[in-house]
């Protein structure tokens, strides 16, 4: 296991790296100015600030000569300082990535709670009126986009219920002159937390669903859980000891997938609720051409879905004795 630990480790050097100038030549062909960006809109400065401004940033300088100091940064732990924010990227990071992850965390928990038992149920009750339902279900839920489910919300629930917030900012006011105890801190953050997190639940419960549904009714139709009937086991038995057990390797490798989104956030969802997170950050990134913010979310995004690949085969080993991670 340690031996394709470090061999799985070394290999994700080159892949890293090989992104990382991906994601550095989209950036450099992406159309705008950052110094005027950076100036701000109706900025008077004169030709000679412009060329000073664009020495600092070091954009004056080729291409390739800027990613090769690039990656010397960030090999000693220098991201860069983000025009927009006039911060160091790694600091932005680290406060918005946690309010991504909370929003994500709670809404895959809730969804994993509801997808789990609806599956099962969905695979043991097939083309029934409960199957059919939730079939129903999950075919809106992928076929539609989040900002939808997000608009439909705020339209229909956030705007006739005055007591759930519009966005996902807390009180601004209450922020500034402090909660009266960290009870109503709690509940602020809920009730701003409420509408991005049902629109993630319903995106995830969605394919959820539909892909433990169709991984237990694999499982069910193998000769070993008729050998399990034939010996008198009850169906709860068969069910969740023998064919749920059994259905876990696949669910194990979405489990993987679905780590990045824990941290990596969503860009159009917090973009809809104003959520602050890591989404939220990078669109308005985009926006300013902030390259320094643009290229340090983007490769800590691909790190995240190279982890989850790689928890996703170790899994493997642990849920099913019969592979053996060589």
């Amino acid at each position: 296991m340690l031996k394709y630990l470090a061999r799985r480790l070394l290999h994700l050097i080159p892949v890293i790296i090989i992104i990382s100038m991906i994601i550095f030549g989209i950036i450099e062909i992406m159309p705008g100015n950052p110094v005027n960006a950076y100036l701000g809109q109706g900025s008077e400065a004169s030709p000679e600030q412009i060329k000073q401004i664009t020495e600092v940033l070091g954009l004056d300088q080729p291409a390739p000569v800027r990613y090769g100091k690039w990656l010397r940064r960030v090999l000693s732990g220098d991201f860069g300082t983000s025009t927009k924010y006039r911060q160091p990227v790694q600091d932005i990071i680290g406060t918005y990535i946690w309010n991504s992850f909370l929003l994500n965390v709670v809404s895959l928990a809730i969804a994993f709670a509801i997808a789990i038992p609806v599956g099962i149920k969905s695979a043991v009750k097939k083309y029934g009126l409960f199957d059919n339902f939730w079939t129903v279900f999950s075919l809106t839920g992928v076929s539609m986009p989040s900002f939808f489910f997000g608009l439909l919300l705020i339209f229909y629930v956030a705007i006739p219920v005055s007591w759930i917030p519009l966005n996902g900012k807390q009180d601004v006011i209450m922020a500034i002159r402090g909660y009266e105890s960290k009870g109503a801190e709690i509940l602020d953050i809920m009730k701003h937390m409420l509408l991005p997190v049902i629109v993630l639940t319903i995106i995830s419960l969605a394919s959820l669903t539909r892909y433990i549904r169709n991984s237990v009714i694999e499982v069910i139709n193998q000769d070993y859980i008729r050998t399990a009937r034939s010996k008198g086991l009850s169906e709860k038995v068969v069910i969740y000891k023998h064919a749920f057990r059994n259905a876990l390797l696949p669910i194990v490798t979405l489990l993987g997938l679905y780590i990045p989104r824990l941290f990596g956030g969503s860009i159009l969802l917090e973009t809809v609720f104003i959520w602050p997170g890591i989404g939220n950050v990078l669109y308005t990134s985009i926006l300013d051409r902030d390259y320094s913010m643009l290229m340090a979310a983007n490769v800590f995004y691909a790190l995240l879905t190279l982890a989850g690949n790689l928890l996703a085969d170790i899994s493997y080993a642990l849920v099913d004795p019969r592979i053996k991670v060589e």
